[in-house]
């Protein structure tokens, strides 16, 4: 698993993340002399922006059939839907919403192969109403293990305009590895099969890779 760079906070960052943070920090520093009100607004933009994109290691928790959450923030549902582009029809949704105070690295929920991948366009409305889930953009990947079957979609929310996705069809994950991130708010939705154990509910928080979310039938 790659080792993300350290932040100045000595915090690992995610690499996305970098390119904010020198330009928030070097712009404010030059312009501070200039403008204390300018240069300050950007100094505290490129540090918030080290604690946003902040990489912190998890302990992903043992066992073969254990479904870890994707994300760090609150679960703010679970409902019955159809899910025909993976899953192939009836299915669990539980969605997390991520604040701006929420670490926004995403993990593999599962073990498995990435065995479908799919980009849709769309708005951005505030991730954490029902109607994000289906009309903000958002990108989708399917895991395989075994016969087993998941999808995890990352969704843009009212500030989130840049999805990260490092995974690929055909690569393989393990449980908790990091494959991508959501830039400054967003919503994350996992797709899981009818009958799934499903430990959480509405309210909860959960941390990604780390917080045991259900159990493989």
């Amino acid at each position: 698993m790659k080792v993300e760079p350290k932040g100045p906070l000595g915090l690992p960052i995610a690499r996305e993340g970098l390119p904010f943070i020198l330009i928030g920090l070097l712009a404010g520093i030059c312009l501070y002399p200039l403008s204390s009100w300018l240069g300050g607004l950007l100094l505290v933009f490129g540090l918030f922006s080290v604690f946003f994109f902040r990489d912190l290691e998890r302990n992903v928790p043992l066992g073969d059939t254990l479904i870890v959450s994707p994300a760090d923030g609150k679960v703010i549902e679970i409902v019955e839907v159809s899910e025909p582009s993976f899953l192939g029809g009836p299915a669990q949704r539980l969605s997390i919403f991520l604040s701006v105070f929420d670490g926004h690295i995403n993990r593999a929920p599962i073990a498995g192969r990435v065995a479908y991948r799919y980009y849709c366009p769309g708005e951005f409305h505030a991730a954490f109403l029902d109607k994000a889930s289906e009309q903000n953009e958002q990108l989708s990947i399917g895991l395989e293990k075994g016969e087993f079957r998941c999808l995890v979609r990352q969704i843009a929310g009212l500030i989130a305009r840049r999805i990260v996705c490092r995974s690929e069809v055909g690569d393989d994950l393990d449980c908790g590895e990091r494959y991508g991130l959501i830039r400054f708010g967003s919503r994350v939705d996992l797709f899981l099969p009818p009958g799934t154990s499903i430990s959480v509910g509405p309210g909860d928080r959960v941390r990604a890779g780390e917080t045991v979310i259900g159990e493989i039938s």
